[in-house]
């Protein structure tokens, strides 16, 4: 892996209200901090700067960018939890992919666990891997790719990167699990679009999204 080198970009909000902190994460900005003093810049660490009251709800993989919500008090923290825990947040994220994907659309149910000796990296294990589901469908073709759109029913680490190496198409740009010409992007090309939750001030379902920059 490259040396962290986060990007220098101002706080993008997409909302905020009592309960709720919508911010558009950038790539190549940790989600929360790593071990030692060199990974400590991250986009709670920047968000708490401004909003001291911020609260972790989920988080992104650092070469990710796209919509995350933080919680603004306890109430919204656990509330949020819940949702995210009961798999009633409907997420939608954009990829580009290696290849030419046929069909069009598809599933990929494959069981997934951390891949020790190789961690942070995760793998597919029918015995111990926990259950992991994605739904997928093709956008457009391009040279050499596919844009698609990715809709995860679970939310395991790297559920969506290895999910795509598994049929084939890794997402290009990713730094874990692309080889040779895949590798051929400036940023992992996997963006969070959208986020579907129900505010937790009355429950009302809200959708948020973040414009996709590749």
């Amino acid at each position: 892996m490259d040396p962290y080198t986060p990007p220098d970009t101002p706080l993008e909000i997409i909302h905020q209200d009592h309960e709720l902190l919508l911010v558009n994460k950038p790539s190549g900005l940790l989600s929360v901090p790593g071990r030692g003093e060199h990974l400590a810049d991250c986009l709670i660490a920047r968000i708490q700067a401004v909003f001291p009251d911020a609260l972790l709800v989920h988080r992104l993989d650092r070469d990710t960018s796209g919509v995350m919500v933080f919680a603004m008090t306890p109430h919204a923290q656990r509330h949020l939890g819940l949702q995210f825990e009961k798999r009633q947040v409907k997420k939608v994220y954009v990829a580009r992919v290696f290849g030419r994907v046929e069909p069009r659309e598809g599933t990929v149910d494959l069981p997934l666990i951390v891949d020790w000796p190789n961690r942070p990296k995760q793998h597919v294990n029918h015995d111990t891997g926990k259950a992991a589901v994605t739904d997928w469908k093709v956008v457009k073709y391009e040279d050499h790719a596919t844009r698609m759109r990715l809709f995860p029913q679970t939310g395991r680490s790297h559920q969506l990167r290895v999910h795509m190496l598994e049929i084939g198409h890794p997402i290009l740009g990713d730094p874990f699990y692309a080889t040779g010409e895949a590798l051929n992007a400036p940023r992992l090309m996997l963006h969070a679009e959208s986020l579907r939750l129900r505010h937790p001030d009355g429950g009302k379902g809200l959708t948020f999204k973040a414009k996709c920059p590749f």
